[in-house]
Order: C-alpha cells, then sequence, then structure tokens
C-alpha cells in the first residue's frame, strides 16, 4: 500500500510556515541580527529575502488549514513557496549566517527541502497519469522554463571562471553559484525539456517551478527598491530585469494552473504507462 504523503505535507508546511514567519519576522523587527555576519552590501537583500519571506511563511500556513485546501492546483502552489524557502535560507545556511538564529535557518532549509522532494514524487505519482496540458501552453511553458538556464548558465559559469583561474575565494553570495548551478538550473532545465517531449510530470511540476522563480526573483526587485534605506541609489539595471522576470514568471505560473487540468481517477485506470498527451489547443 503506497504511502499517503498529503496529509503530512499539509502539516509539514504548517511547522515550517511557522518557523519562517518567527524567524523573518524578528529579522524584520531586529535588523542588527544580521550585523557582523552579512556584508553590508547585502543588507537591502536581507530585508527584502525577510519581508518576502514572512509572506511565503503565512501563505504556507494558510494552505495548510483544512477549510483552505485547495486540491493539487493549491499543492503546487505550496511546493513552489517551499522552493523559495529552500533557496532563500540556503543562502544563510551556506553563508554561514551564524547568529542565533541559524538553527531556525537551518531547520527551515531542511524542512523545505525535504517536503519538496516528498511532495514533488507524491503529485507526479498522484496525477501524472491524468494530467492535460495544452499543447500551445507546453511549448510556451518549455520556452519560459528554458529562459532561466540559458540566462544564467553562461552568466554564472563567466563569474566563475576568474575565480578558478585565480584561485580566488569571494566572501559572499558564494552559495548563489552553488544553490543555482547544482538544484535550480538542472530543475528548470530537466523542466524544460519533458514540457518539449510531452512528459506529464513536467505538466505537473512546471508551474511550480514558475512558482519558485517569481517569489525569488520578486525578492530581488525588492532589494533593489530598499536600497535607499541603506544609503544606495536605486538602478536601472537593477531593478528592470527582475521585475520583467517576475512578471514573466508568475503569468507562466497563473497560465499553467488555469490550463492545467485531470481526468477523472479512473481515466486512465492507475498504474497506465500511457505517455503524456496535450492537447491541441
Amino acid at each position: 500500500m503506497p504511502i499517503q504523503f498529503e496529509g503530512r505535507g499539509q502539516a509539514g508546511w504548517l511547522i515550517v510556515g511557522a518557523v519562517t514567519v518567527v524567524t523573518a519576522g524578528w529579522g524584520l523587527l531586529q535588523p542588527d541580527v544580521y550585523r557582523g555576519v552579512i556584508a553590508p552590501g547585502t543588507r537591502p537583500g536581507a530585508l527584502s529575502q525577510d519581508l518576502i519571506s514572512v509572506f511565503v511563511g503565512l501563505a504556507l500556513c494558510g494552505l495548510a488549514l483544512p477549510r483552505a485546501r485547495g486540491g493539487t492546483k493549491a499543492q503546487l502552489v505550496a511546493l513552489g513557496l517551499l522552493g523559495y524557502l529552500f533557496y532563500a535560507y540556503g543562502i544563510l545556511v551556506i553563508e554561514r549566517v551564524y547568529n542565533g538564529w541559524y538553527l531556525n535557518y537551518l531547520a527551515i532549509f531542511g524542512l523545505s527541502g525535504w517536503l519538496l522532494v516528498l511532495g514533488a514524487i507524491d503529485v507526479v505519482h498522484r496525477t501524472a497519469d491524468s494530467a492535460i496540458l495544452p499543447r500551445r501552453v507546453s511549448r510556451i511553458s518549455g520556452m519560459g522554463a528554458l529562459l532561466q538556464p540559458l540566462i544564467f548558465y553562461p552568466l554564472w559559469i563567466s563569474m566563475l571562471i576568474p575565480l578558478m583561474v585565480d584561485r580566488d575565494q569571494i566572501d559572499s553570495l558564494y552559495s548563489i553559484f552553488i544553490i543555482d548551478l547544482v538544484f535550480i538550473m538542472p530543475a528548470f532545465l530537466l523542466v524544460a525539456v519533458g514540457l518539449f517531449r510531452d512528459r506529464s510530470w513536467a505538466a505537473v511540476l512546471a508551474p511550480v517551478m514558475f512558482a519558485l522563480g517569481a517569489v525569488l526573483i520578486l525578492s530581488l526587485a525588492l532589494g533593489e527598491l530598499v536600497k535607499p534605506l541603506f544609503g544606495s541609489p536605486v538602478t536601472v539595471a537593477g531593478l528592470v530585469p527582475p521585475t520583467l522576470l517576475t512578471v514573466l514568471f508568475a503569468g507562466l505560473a497563473i497560465l499553467d494552473l488555469a490550463r492545467l487540468s485531470f481526468l477523472p481517477e479512473t481515466q486512465p485506470p492507475r498504474g497506465s504507462t500511457r505517455p503524456f498527451q496535450p492537447a491541441s489547443t
């Protein structure tokens, strides 16, 4: 008998959401918690990340409530939010932000990562055989998912090569190279290839990746907007690209969630190996 992860997963959303609200909320109320443990130039990013994380934590708590559960699509949104927390708190963990809340950072990083993996396995196992996504939408989503690797693989590698040649060790933000190149870009690339090959699991997981990307890049845009609070000006180069990417990924997430549908559980029967066949329009 297969393990039913769904109920346990929603309890996990509540736990990680509550821990996030407390942890990020404290960072907003007491910003000195970052003094001496992060570079001064990253303080705007810490503020925006805490602000977004509070809303993400509250959203996860809300989605976990029995009356608020909206089925598979709500689970996909929750998985995207968990992906954001995995990324955001992975930065704090890898960057060794050893303040009084470091154990909370570890807990959020670990819980969100495992809940994301187990939740993705669960939702694909339960729904992939019955997933229907119009072919045109799957192609648009495939191109959108491919955009991230096309941008960030060359960008990050071009920044890493000089460091490798000079054997230089940077003191901050090296975590972004690790998380992006090891986890996020491969995930986007796999989803993109899966969508172009009409794989059902990719149709199910695409909105998860787009929700993750939208919330994550929104944090970057907000970090640029709050720079004047720390004595730095807002720049067009720092604001426009993340704003456009936020709009793009939010639009793709909404499009996929709106057009993704599922056949009744008896069509096809469980255990069917019928490949995903997207609608023609």
